[in-house]
């Protein structure tokens, strides 16, 4: 009996390891080339501002660290 327990993990495992790694690769698409700028990295609002916010969600992280 602990023979066929064994068994049956074994497959379920192996089948879920298929599932994850061809599944993802079903999901895969190119992705689109990088717009092309004449002069250099060019920067909109959106990139400082998500770099402010991880800078204060590691004052956050520390500071909670510290406090406990």
């Amino acid at each position: 009996m602990a023979a066929m327990n064994s068994l049956s993990f074994g497959v379920v495992a192996i089948i879920a390891i298929l599932y994850a790694v061809v599944l993802p690769m079903a999901h895969a698409t190119r992705l689109a080339p990088a717009p092309g700028t004449g002069s250099g990295i060019t920067s909109d609002g959106t990139t400082i501002d998500q770099g402010i916010a991880y800078g204060l969600m590691l004052l956050a992280l520390v500071l909670t660290y510290l406090i406990h």
